[in-house]
């Protein structure tokens, strides 16, 4: 027995309008009693929801817990990896320091004379006495380093001992260039631990930290050296299209204990 295609809509269409009065009923109902109505809900599927929860929570950290360590295994990676990273350090100092400049290309040809101050003396000790001289080869106006920074120039030489104007000394001129600018500048001592750069136009943008590099010098300085670094500057008080700019030194003055005196061969 078939039923006709009126008969089988018959039920779907009163299907329909029964939810759709249902709906309509729960919208008239007042808040209290719907809420009432959810706590309901919740007590009775409450078990079973905590037990669909509990499944969901143990999945997310199974798969949470493939990428993660345990706290014990972190510290272990953490301090492996410190010490690691200070070994390296160490390591690369060790190598500076028994390769210095002589191992870099750019000082071919230089000899470097190691010294050891004697004594400082002149305005804020401005001027260092080392123990080498005109029989070591040293001469007048040789570049002067220490902990691998240009700190001065060979100003005065005996048989065994020279005289070392610092950069700080205030007729010590030097000349220098400053980061990547391309501008050459004239760097003085100003009698007080810094120095300053002269005549250098504003329309330079300059900033704190910039390294300050001593110019190559024919004969004596085949390379530009650090020599210091930008601490302050700001506008000449008397010129105004120049900048006044304050330069500490890239080594501590003070604790000045040996140095280097670089002397170029001429020949090659």
């Amino acid at each position: 027995m078939y039923m006709t295609k009126k008969q089988t809509r018959c039920p779907r269409s009163v299907l329909f309008t029964s939810f759709l009065l249902a709906g309509f009923v729960l919208f008239c109902v007042p808040q209290t009693l719907t809420s009432r109505m959810q706590i309901a809900f919740t007590c009775v599927f409450r078990w079973p929801l905590s037990i669909c929860r509990n499944i969901s929570l143990v999945e997310h950290l199974e798969n949470s817990n493939k990428d993660l360590v345990s706290a014990g295994e972190y510290l272990k990676l953490r301090n492996h990896l410190a010490n690691v990273i200070e070994w390296l350090r160490r390591e690369r100092e060790k190598v500076e320091e028994l390769s210095g400049f002589r191992d870099r290309p750019v000082w071919k040809g230089a000899k470097f004379v190691f010294a050891d101050v004697i004594t400082a003396f002149g305005i804020s000790n401005e001027r260092i006495i080392i123990n080498r001289g005109e029989d070591d080869g040293l001469a007048k106006d040789q570049f002067v380093l220490s902990n691998n920074a240009v700190i001065g120039t060979i100003c005065e030489v005996g048989s065994r001992t020279a005289q070392v104007k610092l950069i700080t000394d205030p007729t010590s001129k030097i000349a220098i260039k400053i980061a990547e600018l391309d501008v050459d500048a004239i760097m003085q001592g100003t009698g007080n631990s810094f120095t300053t750069l002269q005549l250098l136009p504003t329309k330079y943008k300059i900033k704190i930290g910039d390294i300050v590099w001593a110019q190559k010098k024919p004969g004596f300085l085949d390379t530009p050296v650090i020599t210091g670094t930008v601490v302050h500057y700001e506008k000449d008080d008397e010129n105004p299209l120049f900048w006044d700019v304050k330069v500490k030194p890239a080594c501590d003055m003070d604790s000045l204990k040996n140095v280097e005196v670089i002397i170029m061969n001429l020949r090659e």
